[in-house]
């Protein structure tokens, strides 16, 4: 294993050894000298990455056992994220917090490294990870899998290549984007995976990917998952597509489109003011179906009434579809607000090996965070991801030090101490109880517990 360029402070560079006996060597010596830092509150997500599996699908996705540096440079990347870092890392002062060993590393690494991580998998590969790491959370109760939110997240790039401009609005100046694609859990408010581009790809031919990739998670049976999309996604190709080759359903508005032939009779009222219409549709050039059209009628008065068309592959009850499921795609906007700062926020570099690489540890690391938010409780699961990193992750006051075959996390004024205290103290019993093996295999077996002062 060649040296690894590493960043030992925020103006010093150098090249270290990246051997499994000099990262092992280097790792018990950092814990027999002892850290302090306010980086430890990291540490806590270790329990979460032990009851995920997030080694186990680091080593797959680098393709390298337990003992090489490179599954621990993906982890300082989950770790990254986790901490909603931006920017190069000579200037985030990272090093000697606590932030190494929390990543099975003494030192760390620098973007050039981390470039060379990233650059040598592929997209396909990253693919594989995502699908991996959706199964696990399907396995766990992360998904219901019934109804499903796809939104479009365009991401401001600040590449310098020449690319397709975007704007949200007519009055709003074009700008470079890197278009992102997510399928929410709508239920759970749980991302399941994600696909990009570059700008000049559209959005029907990202979705059928990412639903793809969607289905090989959630192996969906006919009839029992609805997909709910935005406008942007109502086209023939997209409606085909999912009626013949998929077995989700789809419900999408129809935007703009004029709705015609609309005969007040037909229409079916369930309250005052409200108004449903069902009635067979087929898109023009459309070679499948078939397909309903569902028109909502709103207002009482003649001249007070609009109407809301949509179009979908299932003839479910419309007011069911309409008035409960429909409205909860507004959650994708939910999760972006909440936890787009782990790495879904802005964009750099156009090489999609690298993008893929860092969305995907985000990924990751926010199925750790989600875990950890629904085990704790309030007041961290109403905390956003900037927050949390902010107040806990990078907040908490702690030490690290070694007591025979378990290292102890030493925390000091942590908010809602008892809180936390129920669930992380005598660690070690509480993941055995669950069945879990407590030992961490990136920081050679050694047990993990904590205490609160």
């Amino acid at each position: 294993m060649p040296p690894v360029e590493t960043q030992r402070t925020t103006t010093r560079i150098q090249a270290e050894p990246a051997d499994a006996r000099s990262l092992e060597r280097g790792v018990r010596q950092l814990l027999a000298d002892k850290v302090s830092g306010n980086l430890v509150g990291l540490w806590l997500l270790i329990p979460e990455h032990l009851r995920l599996g997030s080694w186990d699908l680091l080593c797959g996705w680098t393709d390298q056992p337990t003992a090489r540096s490179e599954p621990r440079l993906a982890m300082q990347l989950v770790h990254e994220a986790a901490l909603c870092t931006t920017g190069v890392r000579e200037k985030r002062a990272l090093s000697q917090n606590g932030f190494e060993l929390v990543n099975g590393l003494p030192w760390l690494a620098t973007d050039s490294a981390i470039h060379h991580l990233l650059n040598q998998r592929r997209v396909e590969k990253t693919q594989r990870l995502q699908v991996a790491l959706g199964k696990l959370r399907r396995t766990l109760g992360h998904f219901a899998g019934r109804v499903l939110a796809i939104d479009p997240h365009r991401l401001r790039s600040y590449s310098k290549r020449q690319m397709r401009r975007f704007r949200d609005h007519q009055r709003l100046r074009p700008r470079k984007v890197s278009p992102t694609f997510f399928v929410l859990d709508s239920d759970t408010h749980q991302p399941v995976c994600f696909t990009m581009a570059t700008s000049a790809r559209s959005v029907t031919t990202a979705s059928m990917e990412l639903l793809g990739l969607a289905a090989e998670i959630l192996d969906p049976q006919a009839g029992q998952s609805l997909v709910l999309a935005d406008a942007e996604h109502f086209s023939v190709k997209l409606l085909d597509h999912l009626q013949g080759q998929t077995k989700f359903d789809l419900l999408v508005p129809m935007g703009g489109k004029k709705l015609s032939d609309l005969s007040e009779a037909e229409f079916t009222r369930h309250w005052a003011g409200y108004a449903t219409l069902t009635r067979p549709y087929q898109p023009q050039r459309s070679e499948g179906g078939p397909f309903w059209q569902l028109v909502q009628r709103f207002g009482e008065r003649s001249d007070d009434i609009w109407y809301k068309g949509f179009v979908s592959t299932t003839n479910r009850d419309v007011v069911q579809m309409l008035c409960n499921e429909f409205p909860k795609r507004w959650h994708v906007e939910e999760f972006f607000n909440t936890d787009q700062a782990l790495g879904w926020q802005r964009a750099g570099t156009q090489n999609l090996n690298i993008r893929y690489g860092q969305m995907t540890m985000a990924l990751l690391a926010q199925a750790a965070i989600s875990q950890f938010r629904s085990r704790i409780g309030e007041p961290y699961s109403s905390w956003d991801s900037s927050h949390l990193a902010e107040g806990l992750f990078r907040g908490i006051e702690g030490d690290i030090r070694v007591r025979e075959e378990t290292i102890e996390v030493t925390y000091y004024n942590a908010p809602e101490a008892d809180r936390l205290r129920n669930h992380y103290e005598g660690l070690p019993s509480r993941l055995e109880a669950e069945g879990i093996d407590p030992r961490i295999p990136w920081l050679y077996d050694f047990k993990l517990d904590f205490r609160f002062k």
